[in-house]
């Protein structure tokens, strides 16, 4: 059995336990997932296994890719994500294998991987959390991120400094997420709380 699936975010919504608490859970679609390769540590210096998400036609896909999948006697999928192997939890892995949700169950502690929304550019208060100056009384220092550091010495501005920036668009993870339900014939899983990532965004599920 494999330890992780690839799936898209559908959005958030809520459900009911059996005490009758609401619980928020975000929903992802996971269906059409295939192993297309399993490497090992005597052909490419490693182990993993990649797998293919959302079925996609020849033509959108440059010869390379195609040849890949032409080699796996797969057909072609539009997303391609490793997970690495350990523990023996992909030890049955093989070519063309559909992976399913039906490997998670209630209860179990996942991980999910996604890229952040973006923001754009965004000032130091609403990208780091900095604190504003006066606003008042003649303060000509409000939202700006402050000294960089001495004039004369060493006269520039040391590298990782939290500055103004492009804010978002990092991939992210989230652990100890707790699955909720599994809905098999339909290809969902639903998790409890908030996972990255805008509506219809990848994302890479993995066992806790």
């Amino acid at each position: 059995m494999g330890k992780g699936i690839l799936g898209r975010k559908l959005g958030m919504t809520q459900v009911f336990d059996d005490e009758g608490r609401q619980v928020p859970v975000t929903v992802i679609k996971t269906d059409s997932c295939v192993v297309v390769q399993v490497k090992t540590e005597e052909s490419d210096g490693y182990e993993a296994v990649q797998v293919g998400f959302e079925k996609a036609s020849a033509g959108s896909l440059n010869k390379p890719e195609r040849g890949h999948f032409e080699r796996a006697g797969v057909e072609p999928r539009r997303h391609l994500v490793e997970f690495r192997c350990d523990n023996g939890e992909w030890s049955e892995a093989d070519v063309g294998e559909e992976l399913d949700v039906d490997m998670f169950s209630v209860g179990d502690k996942v991980k999910v991987s996604g890229i952040s929304r973006g923001k754009g550019f965004a000032g130091s208060i609403k990208r780091h959390g900095f604190s504003r100056g006066p606003m008042t009384h003649g303060s000509r220092y409000h939202r700006g991120s402050g000294s960089h550091g001495a004039s004369a010495f060493p006269a520039r501005v040391f590298p990782g400094r939290k500055l103004p920036g492009r804010m978002g668009g990092e991939r992210v993870t989230v652990e100890g997420l707790e699955v909720v339900d599994v809905d098999v014939d339909r290809g969902l899983l639903l998790v409890k709380g908030g996972v990255p990532g805008p509506r219809k965004g990848i994302l890479k599920i993995e066992r806790d």
